[in-house]
């Protein structure tokens, strides 16, 4: 049920219609974070692959992208440009939490979504193979990576101030392993041995990002854990982009 809870919370496909899941599984969907993104990474590079095959590959990386945008809602963009509107324009805990809960998108939204899909679009360089595994590892290890915020940082507000009315709860030692089992095995699996310096490189951010949520609002919120997968997960992507053109 959790990783049902999962699937119905991160994406906009039909899984309520296989059955009502209780609420108190939405507590538990951490740890099958990097599960989701074998779905949503996994239909980006199928739609890529597909496209691939008959149009230009800068094309079929815009129309996975937008796959991915319809199959999560944009839930993920939704949290990074509410991010960075309370984290640029908020100069007190109370005032980022406020701006970070505003459904209007800001300045600092508009230009960080901008540049952010700038830097995705440049991966339109790699050759379509590379970029289908590529895909596919970033949304599962990223997701992994972000996974572990709730271990170093409490929910910033109240349950009932949340905006989905659900707090985490902590992960156990058993879907710490699943989720990191679940993150790491399509990089054995696809990431070519030349590309796995970009493993490490997004706790980078992780690391900056942590810091300055505890040091700004002293914990996370679920916009929070939006920006930090993207973040994570463009880190990945660059590292792997840099090595190719060096290569």
């Amino acid at each position: 049920m959790n990783l049902l809870a999962a699937f119905i919370f991160f994406t906009r496909l039909p899984f309520w219609r296989i059955s009502e899941v209780p609420a108190e599984c939405f507590k538990h969907v951490v740890p099958y974070w990097p599960l989701v993104g074998w779905l949503t990474g996994g239909i980006s590079a199928t739609v890529l692959w597909c496209c691939g095959q008959v149009m230009p590959l800068s094309t079929a990386w815009i129309i996975a992208l937008i796959s991915r945008l319809l199959v999560t809602g944009c839930l993920h963009e939704d949290g990074l440009a509410d991010f960075l509107d309370g984290f640029g324009g908020g100069t007190s805990r109370e005032r980022i939490l406020h701006i970070m809960k505003d459904s209007h998108i800001g300045t600092y939204g508009v230009i960080g979504l901008i540049i952010y899909f700038i830097l995705l679009y440049q991966l339109a360089i790699l050759p379509l193979s590379l970029l289908c595994a590529l895909t596919l590892c970033a949304d599962c290890w990223s997701k992994c990576v972000a996974s572990h915020l709730i271990h170093f940082l409490p929910y910033a507000r109240k349950e009932e101030e949340s905006k989905a009315l659900v707090i985490y709860d902590p992960v156990r030692f058993g879907e710490e392993l699943l989720a990191l089992l679940a993150g790491a095995l399509p990089l054995v699996a696809f990431l070519p041995a030349a590309y796995w310096p970009a493993v490490v490189t997004p706790w980078i951010p992780f690391g900056l990002l942590t810091l300055l949520m505890k040091r700004r609002i002293q914990g996370y919120t679920g916009d929070c854990c939006g920006a930090l997968f993207l973040l994570c997960e463009l880190t990945f992507f660059l590292t792997c982009l840099t090595r190719y053109t060096l290569s």
